[in-house]
């Protein structure tokens, strides 16, 4: 494993499975930054339904949700909108069993639910998101205020209201033998047998064949045979398992949670040290405050990490998502904003290991 300190930058799916490779493995990811999310959108069906409102991904300068509507900033200034009743029938599958919205198991979770138009929700989470926050105002990086206790109550309605709906999926599924395996309450010594006896075909079984797989990548990332594949629709083995190998089943977020990453869905944003409204000093041209942009800043600036996990859009395919690895900051504030789409992001740690650019 190299000297790499990492910063990530991940939905609630996503950092969970970051918080497990830490849990499993000799991750490089040091820092997790966390974004709120009620659900992402396929790339595939999202191009599919814009031609429904005469447009191309290409005409989009900017995506913005809230208030029961995707809006479009287009190229020309004239904004779209399309009911989030619309644009519902194109969500991943796998984000009807999603009960996170605040991505519990970060460093420090971001998101706009509760502040004003500007401004970040921030929750910090642990030690070392406290000190990174602290160390960013004390800077002026950014600038913070209190969260109100009515801010909070809408938070918490919101997370709340996610889990309610989605536990009703959740049931329905496992109702259909379907099963949702991150929801099962299991010790740590049952989850190690069901690992050790747990390979790709029962993570095949058990999460990709049943549409639960949130294409993160990170199975792709702990195979250490390079025997997985990832691409923009699920994971593929080639060849066969060695014995003894349970990697990617440990690794997945949507199978068994450890006990000290799993909420038992009493506390509707998971567990916290303090929760601030806040805005960027330095940056304007991200989403919401520009808080994440700025955050990754400040750790580069100040090498508290040596890169940024970031997801970016690509040039030739307008929108089109991935993940990459940067110490540039140019690159950084370059890909500020959300693309409503997946990719797998652990993709960018497992090319650069094997050295490709």
């Amino acid at each position: 494993m190299s000297e790499d300190k990492i910063a990530m930058v991940g939905t609630p799916c996503e950092i969970m499975a970051a918080s497990k490779l830490q849990h499993y493995t000799d991750s490089p990811i040091d820092v997790k930054l966390g974004l709120f999310c009620m659900e992402n959108f396929s790339y595939k069906y999202f191009v599919n339904l814009l031609k429904e409102y005469d447009l191309k991904m290409d005409d989009i300068e900017k995506f913005q949700i809230e208030k029961g509507f995707v809006f479009l900033l287009l190229k020309t200034k004239e904004t779209i909108k399309i009911p989030l009743s619309v644009a519902k029938r194109i969500i991943r599958k796998n984000c009807n069993i999603c009960v996170e919205l605040t991505s519990e198991t970060s460093d420090i979770s971001i998101g706009s639910i509760g502040s004003q138009d500007g401004w970040s929700t921030l929750i910090i989470r642990t030690e070392k998101g406290e000190e990174i926050v602290k160390g960013a105002i004390e800077q002026r990086y950014i600038e913070a205020e209190d969260f109100t206790d009515s801010q909070f109550a809408l938070l918490e309605r919101l997370a709340e209201n996610k889990i309610n709906k989605n536990l009703e999926h959740i049931e329905q599924r496992e109702f259909l033998a379907r099963p949702v395996l991150y929801q099962r309450d299991k010790s740590d010594d049952s989850i190690e047998k069901e690992f050790s006896e747990s390979d790709f075909s029962d993570l095949r079984t058990n999460v990709i064949d049943v549409g639960a797989c949130v294409l993160c990548g990170a199975c792709e990332y702990a195979c250490p045979e390079n025997l997985i594949t990832i691409d923009d629709t699920k994971p593929r083995m080639k060849g066969e398992c060695p014995p003894d190998c349970h990697a990617c089943f440990a690794v997945c977020p949507r199978t068994f949670i450890p006990e000290n990453l799993r909420n038992d869905n009493s506390k509707a944003i998971g567990d916290y040290l303090k929760v601030l409204t806040v805005r960027s000093i330095k940056h304007s041209q991200g989403q919401d405050g520009s808080i994440v942009t700025t955050l990754l800043d400040y750790l580069l600036t100040n090498q508290i990490v040596t890169e940024a996990l970031i997801v970016d859009k690509k040039d030739e395919l307008a929108w089109k998502p991935y993940a990459k690895k940067t110490a540039d900051i140019d690159e950084v504030v370059k890909s500020g904003g959300t693309k409503y789409s997946v990719c797998p992001v652990f993709k960018a740690l497992k090319d650069t290991e094997e050295g490709v650019n």
